[in-house]
Order: structure tokens, then sequence, then C-alpha cells
């Protein structure tokens, strides 16, 4: 029996998000299948992040277990074989039989795409955000400020979230604009349910003027739900990547940073330096 580290892109429009759900098609049940014709084997995937419905990833992460005889390293050439067009194995390695996805330290990064202008691409509809009210990107990136560190983000969750703990870590959190495009980029230790979304919408309220920068240090410490801004849809949201600390020879953690999927937008987190 071997563990299989795979590397994940989707594009999540036509699913119903990662995790199996009786009601339609997700990315966990598509991979499941593929698997199984792979390998022929009743193999279930379990991944580091549960993304929701129509969000996307260029580097989610997920394993299983198998007694394939398939080398570790090839097995994503083979399942994307078996796998529809929008969803893609990037990567394939093997890992140690006890390393999980959820129970080890990670840093993810995730990217929302805004549009901002009058009329929206029929190009982008899948991918971005259509804000059509101008948008002051300084004003975001002030508001931005706020959120980077260690918080409470009570504010910044949905009010289903079923966690206790809501103490969460941002490392960075870039607010560009490239033309039309404005583009959030976080980066933290962990995620709540719908934050970085909630994150986008109050920074988009702050970039047109409804909010002022400094409200969103005010939001945080009302610890409600209410305070903060709508929720952006998921179209303009993508998991970027999964950063993991190295393991040695016994499968435990030793510093560094083990998994880059996108070098584009990661960067060296001290936690593991």
């Amino acid at each position: 029996m071997r563990r299989i580290r795979l590397t994940v892109a989707y594009d999540g429009t036509d699913y119903c998000g990662w995790q199996i759900q009786p009601n339609g098609i997700t990315i966990e049940e598509v991979l499941n299948k593929a698997l199984f014709r792979l390998t022929g084997e009743p193999v279930k995937v379990v991944g580091a992040s549960r993304t929701d419905a129509g969000v996307h990833a260029l580097g989610n992460t997920a394993v299983f277990d198998t007694d394939t005889t398939i080398p570790p390293e090839r097995i994503a050439y083979a399942l994307n074989r078996e796998l529809p067009a929008d969803v893609v194995a990037v990567r394939s390695e093997e890992v140690p039989l006890g390393w999980h996805p959820r129970r080890c330290s990670s840093v993810k990064t995730y990217r929302y795409l805004i549009l901002n202008r009058e009329m929206p691409n029929p190009l982008m509809r899948r991918t971005s955000w259509h804000v059509s009210y101008p948008l002051d990107v300084e004003r975001m990136r002030q508001a931005a400020q706020y959120l980077t560190g260690e918080h409470d983000f009570r504010s910044f969750c949905s009010v289903h979230t079923e966690v206790t703990d809501t103490v969460r870590t941002i490392y960075d959190l870039d607010v560009r604009r490239n033309g039309e495009l404005i583009t959030i980029l976080v980066r933290g230790s962990g995620f709540l349910y719908n934050m970085v979304r909630i994150m986008a919408g109050t920074l988009t309220e702050v970039g047109r003027g409804l909010r002022k920068p400094e409200n969103v240090k005010e939001i945080l410490e009302a610890k409600e739900r209410e305070k903060a801004g709508a929720t952006a849809p998921p179209w303009g949201l993508t998991l970027m990547g999964i950063e993991f600390p190295t393991l040695d020879g016994e499968g435990k953690e030793c510093g560094g940073i083990e998994h880059w999927t996108d070098s584009k937008y990661t960067g060296r987190n001290p936690r593991f330096s």
C-alpha cells in the first residue's frame, strides 16, 4: 500500500464544490471515479481544501492510498486520460503513509479577480467578478493592511461556520491593478468558511467609497458578520496553491518549504524557515 499526493487544478464553474454532495457532481466524486477506472480500486481521495461550489483551483492537494504498480510520478499522466477537461492532475508523488493534508501545518494562497469596467467581458465571466463601479485600489490597499497579522476573523466568516476558534493569521494581503483587472492576493495559515469572499466584498465596498479603510479595523473588533461587507461571488476565487513543510525520512515535519504550486504567487513563510 502506498499513499499518493496529487496536485489538482480545476475550473469549478460546473461543480458543487469539492466535497461529495447528494445534489450534484463534485471534484472529489470525479477524482474518485477516474481513479477507480485507472486502478480498479475503490479509491477515496482526501482533499486539503474543500472549496465551495463555483470556486476554482490551480493547486489544491489530495491524497489517496493504492496498491497500483503505476510509478507515483506517472499517475498524474495516466489519470488525466480519465478526467474531464476541466479537472487536471498537475503532479503526483508518493508521501509517507502517515502524511495527511489536513493534519499538518500549511499555508494557502488564494486569488480573487475583479473585472472593473463598465461592461462585462463574456470571456472572463467564469473566472472574475464584474464590478461596473469605479474602484479606488489605493483605498482597498490601505484597508487590506488592517487584515494582515493574527486576528479573530469572526466578522469575516459565514454565520454557518462550524468552528469554535475563528482566529487566523494572514501573512500577506495584496491588492493590485493591471488595467481593468484588480487582483486580491491573500496568503494565510488557514481560512474560515467564505472568509476570502467576504474580505473581497468588504474591500470592494471600500474601493467604491461606501466604507473608509479604517472601518475594517472596527469590523474586526466587532466580531459580528453583519458588520462586514457582502460575500463576493464564488467564480472570482481561485485556490492558487498550498505550501507544506518538508518531511524527514520518517515523514515528520522538519522545516523548509516542500510543495510549491505556483512560484509566481508564493513566498517564504517564516513559520517554516
